[in-house]
């Protein structure tokens, strides 16, 4: 038999969890958009506070400082970030795993900008919070995913490519719809907002970087 009871007390300390990951979602999310706005330094915990509807102690009861906060976000961003470019497989066909990835970076700028221009904000800055992680995780993930080009390239399924551009490449083309849509809009004016606008943009991206990748008979 087993020695486990689960008691009402064991039901709420699970929904108390629950509830606590709920509110962190919110308050990261909240930090977002008031960190993309006004920077790291121009933001404040009330802002913060106030844009996840909730008091400033109850904030801080999740998260101590701001600091803490704007770490939460960016780890929480690159993690988004990363999943496709580790969803890439090796066995898969080259054209198609490169597509798959390329579109889910423009829906991800499409849908999230405010995530692409904090971060590269926090580049520009210096990458002050991120830096160790760039050196480490992210590069061990581009080195990686580098060498499954390489091989395709070997292997006669892509045309010759450096593949730490190629990757370079598809990160400023995709990011770019987030971190200068003012510019794009000033250039298309009211076409940016069309429906099919985003279908035509995948389409035109895609074109022009797979075109350039696939192997020449």
């Amino acid at each position: 038999m087993d020695a486990t009871v689960d008691t009402g007390r064991d039901r709420e300390d699970r929904r108390e969890t629950r509830i606590q990951a709920i509110n962190r979602e919110i308050i990261l999310e909240a930090a977002l958009d008031v960190f993309s706005v006004h920077g790291f330094r121009g933001s404040t915990l009330d802002q913060i506070a106030g844009r996840a509807r909730m008091s400033k102690p109850n904030l801080l009861y999740y998260f101590r400082r701001k600091q803490d906060i704007y770490r939460g976000v960016l780890e929480r961003i690159l993690a988004d970030w990363l999943a496709p470019l580790e969803a890439m497989d090796p066995a898969g066909d080259p054209i198609e795993e490169l597509r798959r990835y390329i579109t889910e970076k423009l829906r991800m700028s499409a849908e999230r900008p405010a995530a692409s221009r904090l971060f590269a904000n926090e580049i520009l800055a210096g990458a002050p919070v991120v830096s160790s992680f760039l050196e480490t995780r992210l590069k061990s993930l581009v080195n990686e995913k580098a060498k499954v080009i390489r091989d395709w390239v070997s292997a006669g399924r892509l045309a010759p490519v450096d593949p730490y551009h190629l990757i370079f490449t598809i990160w400023a083309t995709t990011q770019h719809y987030a971190d200068f849509d003012l510019q794009i809009r000033a250039i298309l004016g009211s076409q940016v907002d069309r429906p099919g606008f985003r279908e035509q943009t995948a389409q035109a991206v895609l074109t022009i970087i797979l075109n350039g990748v696939r192997r020449r008979d």
